[in-house]
């Protein structure tokens, strides 16, 4: 197989595109570097489609060596024919493989196995090639041996029947025939163990959908109420049609003494050997599909909301709420150091709301605090009431802001929290990090196992291994796209640039305690483990402010220094202006130069970039994405009422719809059906993103329930 076509094709770019992204990733270079820094050889492969590659290019490098084997094996029988060969070699799925490898698989004893033992299998050959002119009865009596423990006819015809039906159930067009029709014409039926039992999946209790239709989100809740034993699932195959096109295949004569015993064999063998197997691969595929569109969706969610804009210059109280434990809060200066901790009462059972009140305000008065960062948990709202009646009553200007919490406690409670604060409680921890979050979401989220931040759906059932792969590729692509300070960075933060490992990252945080500060990138190579190769992967993603050098300030790679050092002594400017911000401009007067790249020694592409860069200096990507919502006052759920306008912030998106927080601690549905009247959408992703700001009207409130449902059409 020629894997670069089949990715180019897959993909929709050039072959030569494909093979020089191959090579670099085996070349030991990372998938940000590449995006970032080799667009001149692959042709400026973005870091998602350079992802997409990757997997398929491990996917069909596994299909490929299992194609080895399996012929090896094959040959090793002595049973390899040009043609089985070939149609292993043309093979595309790792399924087509294992489907032509069956016949020649070893199998635990099996009821064939056992036949051709007693000698049957030269009835079985009479009764499938139809050539017989007789009962097959009278051939029978010939396999009748007490030596072989064949002692009738009933049984000589059953064994060789037996050994009709692995046969069928070994072929591979028929099973690939029986496969795609299932596909195409099946149902997934589902109905409940218990019709009285109350559970999430009632609407699962009695329900039906087309294979080809089933979305992804309702497959991985029929699985999770299969897993809990509430529902109980099959697969209903349009089994006449099966049975039909199988006796086509088999019945080639019309034979009237083989026709019964074939179109039993035949029924036997895909209701015994052949209809489990394939509703087990359908399943498995369903499963698969729905798990890939889900990861698909958690990456695009936790890469909005990594991706957030941080609100920097501010002191932020993080407020970690709580009731019988009381409240705890953490205030962070601007640079996200802790300058104080206290533990306040105002909620339930204590109530101390008015000595609370007088701790946060000296708080606020103590260390200049204009905004607090309130975690959306238990006591939130509680909370949230005395902060809007504080707010009120003192003459300083402070906002608010509901922060998601999601992971908080699972980060409080890890081993990296304890280093990072070991004279805190697991609540002081979560204060802080409620408030840092604001500060810089990205810096503060990636000590957070990925998986438990809160924008995916279904995910503790599915794959961990491929979700955490998936995962740590979208957190290493934010990282890499916004850039890091090597000289505040923490380890955890380190580890996810681009050549950089977990004992890399806190060698070089060893290096910065035991040296001070770096002052060149240079000094990189000084760090134990880091050697040339990693440097090269790592260096254009670190920065350093007010160093030896401006250029290490910015992402223009080391290994382009000279050529940007030139540029600007061609165009009139030194190094020393990139650090004034005096180079305004510069993009065009390069573009005067249609000769200038050649000149340099470089490419185009790697020419515009490094004038983007010097134009606009280690620029933050996330200055682009929507600010948080600031809040002064309060609303309640019962205060809502149908038909209101207001402005919320996107919490989480899924198949079937987007979680809009609208600041009343219960965030509103907009049902994908509510998400535009102007185009048909597949998905809520074409249309919105985590962190997104957005305009939403009130359609419903169930107070009850707790839940609110919204729609993002106001002009209707």
């Amino acid at each position: 197989m020629n894997i670069a076509k089949v990715i180019a094709e897959e993909l929709g770019v050039r072959v030569g595109q494909v093979e020089a992204a191959v090579k670099l990733i085996d070349e030991g270079c990372t998938i940000p570097f590449i995006a970032r820094y080799r667009k001149e050889v692959t042709g400026s492969l973005n870091d998602e489609v350079l992802r997409d590659l990757y997997e398929r290019l491990t996917y069909l490098r596994n299909l490929e060596e299992r194609k080895e084997t399996v012929i090896a094996s094959i040959e090793e029988q002595g049973k390899l024919t040009d043609e089985l060969k070939k149609q292993i070699l043309d093979a595309m799925t790792l399924v087509a493989v294992e489907d032509l490898y069956r016949p020649y698989k070893q199998k635990r004893r099996t009821r064939a196995m056992i036949a051709k033992e007693k000698g049957l299998e030269g009835l079985a050959n009479i009764i499938y090639l139809q050539m017989t002119n007789h009962p097959v009865e009278e051939d029978a009596t010939d396999y009748i041996s007490e030596e072989k423990e064949v002692v009738s006819v009933e049984e000589a015809i059953a064994g060789a029947l037996d050994i009709i039906a692995e046969n069928i159930s070994d072929d591979a067009e028929y099973r690939t025939y029986i496969r795609d029709i299932t596909v195409k014409e099946g149902k997934l039926v589902t109905t409940a163990k218990d019709v009285e039992q109350k559970s999430v999946y009632e609407m699962y209790y009695d329900f039906e959908e087309p294979i080809a239709k089933a979305a992804g989100y309702r497959i991985l809740a029929i699985n999770r109420g299969e897993k809990e034993k509430i529902l109980t699932v099959k697969v209903a195959a349009p089994e006449e049609r099966i049975l039909r096109y199988l006796e086509k295949k088999v019945i080639v004569k019309d034979n009237p003494y083989t026709t019964t015993l074939l179109r039993e064999a035949i029924e036997d063998s895909y209701k015994r050997l052949i209809a489990g197997t394939i509703e087990r691969e359908i399943r498995s595929d369903l499963t698969e599909k729905a798990e890939d569109g889900a990861i698909a969706v958690f990456g695009k969610n936790l890469k909005q909301l990594l991706m957030q804009p941080p609100i920097k210059g501010q002191v932020v109280l993080g407020w970690d709420p709580a009731f019988r434990t009381g409240c705890k809060l953490a205030v962070v200066d601007a640079t996200g150091k802790v300058l104080d901790t206290v533990v306040i009462y105002p909620t339930e059972p204590q109530k101390k709301v008015a000595e609370s009140k007088k701790i946060v305000h000296n708080l606020i008065k103590k260390y200049g605090i204009t905004l607090i960062s309130v975690g959306n948990g238990t006591a939130s709202r509680e909370s949230e009431q005395v902060i809007v009646e504080l707010l009120k009553e003192i003459p300083e200007k402070v906002q608010y802001v509901i922060t998601n919490e999601a992971g908080a406690s699972v980060y409080s409670a890890s081993k990296l929290a304890t280093e990072e604060f070991p004279n805190f409680d697991v609540g002081q921890r979560s204060a802080a990090s409620i408030a840092r979050r604001l500060q810089d979401p990205l810096a503060e989220l990636v000590k957070i196992d990925p998986k438990s931040i809160g924008v995916g759906q279904y995910q503790h059932d599915m794959n961990q291994k491929k979700l955490g792969e998936a995962l740590s590729g979208v957190v290493e692509d934010c990282v890499n796209k916004v850039g890091v300070d090597l000289n505040t960075a923490s380890a955890s933060l380190l580890e996810y640039v681009s050549g950089i490992s977990k004992a890399i990252a806190k060698n070089i945080v060893a290096y910065r305690e035991e040296n001070g500060q770096f002052t060149n990138r240079k000094q990189l190579l000084k760090v134990a483990k880091l050697g040339p190769k990693a440097f090269e992967q790592c260096a254009g993603f670190l920065r350093i402010t007010g160093g030896d050098n401006p250029l290490d300030a910015t992402s223009v790679h080391p290994e382009s220094y000279e050529a940007a050092t030139n540029l600007l002594k061609k165009l009139g400017y030194s190094l020393d202006d990139i650090t004034s911000q005096g180079l305004v401009g510069l993009s065009m007067l390069a573009k005067k130069n249609n000769k200038l790249a050649a000149e340099l020694g470089i490419g185009d592409v790697t020419l515009t970039d490094i004038v983007k860069e010097l134009e606009k200096p280690a620029r933050d990507p996330r200055e682009d994405m929507p600010k948080p919502i600031l809040r002064t006052d309060v609303l309640d759920m019962k205060d809502l009422e149908q038909g209101m306008i207001l402005k919320g912030t996107v919490r989480n998106v899924i198949d079937f719809g987007v979680f809009v927080d609208i600041g009343v601690h219960q965030d509103g549905l907009v049902h994908i059906s509510q998400i535009t009247n102007k185009k048909f959408i597949k998905h809520p992703l074409e249309v919105v993103s985590v962190g997104d700001v957005v305009e939403v009207k009130v359609l419903s409130v169930d107070l009850e329930r707790k839940r609110i449902q919204l729609s993002m059409i106001i002009d209707s």
